[in-house]
């Protein structure tokens, strides 16, 4: 088996060190990644870009390099492909007061949105501790507006 076949089989499997090591062989006096981060960037973005590489395997490299930011090498027209495969997932919440009075309304939603917003900004997304801190928000501006 040749270098090239081992390259394209290391990008097919993800395998940040056989390609960091294949790298550091083939071109000893080119730039070499500093950490194994930056390899592993660098593994996925060579991936999406190599067209010899099965097409589920760049999808799964475009997805990983956009999940973290970073910009893909996958072709325009393989994306919507790509993203049908690894679609994005995207939190949401949903909030909701029943009230006939339009200023308890405002008053009681800013409130919870302040508890999500607060904890998303924390990157804390645990459901249960959200739903009870919108409860007691909930509870402690209507208690402030009907005194």
């Amino acid at each position: 088996m040749g270098l090239h076949d081992v390259m394209r089989r290391a990008l097919e499997d993800h395998d940040v060190v056989t390609c960091r090591r294949l790298w550091q062989h083939v071109a000893p006096n080119m730039p070499q990644p500093k950490s194994d981060e930056e390899a592993e960037i660098t593994m996925h973005h060579a991936c999406t870009q190599a067209s010899n590489v099965r097409f589920k395997s760049r999808a799964y490299s475009h997805y990983w390099l956009q999940e973290r930011c970073y910009p893909s090498g996958l072709p325009d027209y393989l994306k919507p492909r790509a993203e049908r495969i690894y679609p994005k997932i995207v939190d949401g919440v949903g909030l909701a007061v029943l009230t006939s009075i339009p200023e308890i309304e405002k008053v009681v939603l800013g409130a919870m949105e302040n508890v999500v917003l607060e904890h998303y900004a924390d990157n804390n997304k645990d459901v249960p501790l959200i739903r009870k801190r919108l409860v007691e928000a909930k509870d402690k501006a209507i208690k402030k507006l009907v005194g």
